[in-house]
């Protein structure tokens, strides 16, 4: 199944993937690419070097042709797709010194989503069949949230927050800045529109007992142990979604899943995916 469900539109990666050229192209261009002769053409494979699930296609399809518009890209493999070590994952053919120019930032985006998307993968399985979905956060690296959250979906997760502008966030500091969660969610009440979705964030059961009469459409349990988690699902009875938060792993994450919390999110999807290594070899 491919989980790629909103594949981004290349207005929004184009930015990204030039700034990156350029940023490698320096002052000069690459100046070692220039020993090659005007004529001469390059074919070669993309691979992942170990186990993966695939995200970024797009990111070096569009390197490639921003320096040569002609290039054929060709994947073998979809966004969302799993894929075996070696296995290609798509197909290059172009000027030798374009497509050797734009390999480094090809391979440097396409292996930061697969990772991403590879971690993801791991936490969405680990929590399989107990109800609970996995989240990412705002701990993405800067100039790349739309990429790096377009590949937490190819990996099986959903989405938090893109921005400041999507939904009112109570966390502690503003919990701690309105004088307590009934006052935040109080002032929250008065200046939501009617599309725009509160959450608030609380260290203790006494919090969320404080914040339910309030209906926020989302309690985030930030750093509860199991126990409380259950008796948070238990004090909620469904009627608000339960975000738990804090300190989750892939060791710990199926436990907490298991105490029946709708949402987990973890910000270990983006600030701390390995890279997934891809080569570009000439075929």
């Amino acid at each position: 199944m491919n989980h790629a469900a909103f594949p981004l539109p290349p207005l929004l990666i184009e930015p990204v993937v030039r700034a990156a050229l350029a940023e490698d192209l320096g002052r000069a261009g690459d100046v070692t690419a220039a020993l090659i002769p005007a004529e001469t053409r390059f074919s070669g494979v993309l691979a992942a070097r170990r186990d993966g699930r695939v995200a970024g296609l797009d990111c070096a399809r569009l390197a490639f042709e921003a320096l040569d518009p002609s290039a054929r890209f060709e994947a073998q493999a979809g966004d969302g797709d799993d894929a075996a070590r070696g296995v290609a994952l798509a197909r290059i053919e172009g000027s030798a010194r374009a497509v050797l120019s734009a390999e480094r930032t090809a391979l440097n985006l396409m292996g930061r989503l697969c990772g991403v998307a590879t971690l993801t993968r791991a936490y969405v399985r680990a929590v399989e069949g107990t109800g609970a979905r996995i989240t990412d956060t705002r701990k993405t690296t800067p100039g790349l949230r739309a990429l790096e959250k377009y590949a937490v979906r190819c990996g099986g997760g959903i989405n938090h927050r893109f921005g400041l502008d999507d939904a009112i966030l109570i966390k502690d500091n503003h919990v701690a800045a309105c004088g307590g969660v009934a006052e935040a969610l109080s002032r929250a009440r008065e200046v939501a529109g009617h599309l725009t979705p509160i959450e608030v964030e609380v260290d203790t059961l006494a919090q969320l007992e404080a914040a339910l009469p309030y209906r926020p459409q989302v309690v985030m349990l930030d750093n509860f142990g199991l126990e409380d988690l259950r008796r948070a699902v238990a004090m909620a009875a469904g009627q608000v979604v339960l975000e738990a938060s804090g300190g989750v792993s892939l060791e710990t994450v199926r436990a907490i899943a298991e105490t029946g919390v709708d949402v987990i999110s973890v910000g270990a999807l983006t600030h701390s995916a390995p890279v997934l290594d891809i080569g570009l070899d000439a075929a």
